[in-house]
């Protein structure tokens, strides 16, 4: 149940350059800066903060062209339709409050890999007020007002009251806890429990120590983990991103083979506990819907748990001729702020039919693979509902 779009790792600013001392201030000015946003900013031009910013895309991690602008990192998406983002922006603790210094530090340093049409960024929750004279679009944003734990409780459907008391019932133990060496390897046990998540391949599943020790060091100074044990096992957890007056999940992983438990509903109660009890206003779990998908387990587990959908400004600003045609088109929306609704979810089912073909080919593949005994013995107890034919 991810929900962690491209997440960044920390190790500040590097430049070989040497200069005046007003260039070596800014340096200095600018490392501080995104050591807080914990990125990997390597600087090759020190006045404009051009450089490359380390990122996970799709669970591999990649260096990518970015500018430094303000304290943040922006960086561009997209081959054709080229649109300037805020990285990380869901997790920072500030928003962008001068959007015009972004256009002019793109329009001059947007060259090349950084060459944007369109500049789009939100506001934070709860600013669903514009502040910003630009074009608007919404974010629909799933977030839990937290007033107190006792109201979002009163407040759920029975079912999933049902669902954390089973979870207590069964032996199920939830603490808050930072990273270490000993939850890594608990992480990676529940990254490696299930191949498929929401129907399709998980990008995490088979990393190394290292490499998830990697993915979990993000935003370190400003973030709990939510975990819920099974006597010893590490069963489920929840990486919680605290900003100012927001605490945002940044990713909760049940184990599948433990659903029967609810962890992930026990995960939920607690950070609810927890933003209670540090006085945080919302907690947040990326968006409600995305574009026009409407409908998805994830939707429904969010609604189940008292998330419900906020809308906040989004300002999309063309930056060249070509930004404003892809902006009065709507193609800067990306494909899920394109199609209708009907198609997104008859693209949903045709991937999930096709991960669904490629699992099973590959199970009978590792059959025909296996020695002529161990296959003859399968003959013999073939697994319940294969369909898989060795000859």
């Amino acid at each position: 149940m991810c929900d962690s779009g491209e997440r960044s790792k920390c190790a500040g600013w590097r430049n070989s350059s040497s200069g005046a001392e007003t260039l070596q201030q800014e340096r200095r000015q600018a490392s501080i800066g995104l050591r807080k946003l914990f990125m990997t900013l390597q600087v090759h031009d020190p006045r404009a903060g051009v450089g490359v910013v380390e990122t996970s895309i799709k669970g591999k991690w990649t260096e990518v062209p970015a500018l430094a602008i303000d304290g943040k990192a922006v960086i561009v998406r997209g081959r054709w339709i080229r649109v300037a983002v805020i990285h990380d922006e869901r997790w920072l603790d500030s928003e962008v409050e001068d959007p015009e210094l972004y256009v002019k530090s793109l329009k001059r340093h947007g060259l090349g890999k950084l060459r944007a049409d369109v500049f789009s960024f939100a506001q934070k929750v709860p600013g669903s007020q514009p502040i910003h004279d630009y074009p608007i679009e919404w974010d629909s944003v799933a977030a839990i007002r937290v007033t107190s734990y006792t109201e979002w409780w009163e407040n759920l459907p029975q079912e999933t009251r049902k669902n954390v008391r089973k979870s207590q019932k069964l032996g199920v133990r939830v603490e808050v806890t930072k990273l270490d060496d000993e939850l890594v390897a608990g992480i990676v046990g529940v990254n490696n429990d299930s191949a498929l998540r929401q129907r399709r391949s998980f990008d995490h599943y088979g990393k190394s120590f290292e490499q998830v020790k990697k993915d979990q060091s993000s935003f370190l100074d400003r973030s709990d983990f939510v975990c819920a044990y099974f006597g010893n096992e590490l069963i489920g957890f929840l990486k919680l991103v605290y900003r100012g007056q927001v605490a945002s999940i940044l990713q909760i992983l049940p184990k599948e083979s433990h659903r029967d438990k609810k962890p992930a509903n026990a995960l939920i109660a607690k950070a609810v506990e927890l933003c209670a009890a540090k006085g945080i206003a919302y907690l947040g779990y990326g968006l409600f819907n995305y574009g026009n998908k409407q409908e998805s387990s994830l939707r429904d587990f969010k609604t189940r748990n008292g998330f419900e959908e906020m809308m906040v400004p989004r300002y999309a600003i063309p930056l060249t001729n070509r930004g404003k045609v892809y902006m009065k088109l709507k193609l800067h929306r990306g494909i899920l702020g394109i199609l209708p609704h009907s198609l997104i979810k008859l693209g949903i089912g045709a991937r999930a039919q096709w991960y669904h073909f490629k699992r099973f080919m590959s199970r009978c593949s590792s059959m025909l693979e296996q020695p002529n005994r161990i296959r003859q013995m399968g003959r013999s107890n073939p697994p319940a509902g294969s369909k898989c034919n060795s000859d």
